[in-house]
């Protein structure tokens, strides 16, 4: 099975709210954008509807609801108010993930292990309501352990520290192993894997070295070529580099 691609379009709500904060309209326009990418053969869409609304919007994560096609990826935090709206907006699956306040952009895994009890009375009632779930983690031993325990569908293996590390071989080759490490670890506990996080046109031929991969999730390098070469092209090519994927039997 082809390895799927998810384009997350949080960065063209980003570049919108940079002139539009606030205001009820704006331009560029995520939904727009979610459009292009599934015409241009993207396998889903990703949105995080932060509790802060730094770049996603209310009304934007109900719109996308109505116009994905393919499957929508509702990145979110755990807490009451977030989980009461995916549980009405009905997502093909929710992603879990940390967040602070203070932080650019999402910064590491899930604590897992810390947030056990909370994670799995989510994971239910998330799953009760016929939406997946998938939680973003280091790859790690124990919070693989503890992900597999709450009895999730899905871990997204954090590939920040790889894509950090790329300017150093030695750390890069370092962070590779452990990626692929936990990608086994993760299929071997029944868990299906995904991947994302600082992925680009640059680094991703090598991540294509970690087996079980169903998805890679890539926003930023997406939104960032597409200010160059469009935003179809940009997709077109992620998915050209994604086409020879060799990492083994995955499940969809």
């Amino acid at each position: 099975m082809s390895l799927k691609l998810g384009v997350n379009i949080d960065h063209v709500a980003t570049l919108r709210e940079a002139r539009y904060r606030g205001h009820a309209t704006g331009e560029p326009d995520p939904v727009a954008a979610a459009r292009a990418c599934e015409a241009s053969g993207a396998h889903g869409i990703t949105a995080h509807l932060r509790e802060d609304r730094r770049h996603i919007q209310d009304r934007d994560i109900w719109r996308l609801r109505e116009a994905v096609q393919t499957r929508l990826n509702f990145e979110m935090a755990n807490t009451p108010e977030i989980v009461d709206l995916a549980l009405r907006l009905k997502p093909e699956i929710v992603c879990l993930v940390p967040e602070r306040r203070q932080e650019v952009t999402t910064e590491g895994g899930l604590d897992v292990i810390g947030a056990e009890a909370a994670i799995s009375e989510t994971r239910h009632r998330l799953n009760d309501a016929g939406i997946e779930v998938s939680l973003f983690v280091a790859p790690g031993p124990t919070q693989l352990d503890a992900a597999a325990r709450t009895g999730s569908q899905f871990v997204e293996l954090h590939t920040g520290a790889f894509a950090e590390a790329w300017p150093d071989p030695a750390r890069r080759e370092e962070e590779l192993r452990r990626l692929t490490e936990g990608a086994r670890q993760a299929h071997a506990l029944g868990l299906r894997v995904n991947a994302g996080h600082g992925l680009n046109y640059e680094n991703l031929t090598a991540i294509l070295a970690v087996p079980h991969l169903v998805e890679l999730n890539i926003g930023h390098s997406i939104v960032s070529r597409a200010v160059f070469a469009g935003l179809p092209e940009a997709v077109r090519e992620m998915l050209k580099l994604m086409a020879d994927y060799p990492g083994g039997t995955t499940r969809s």
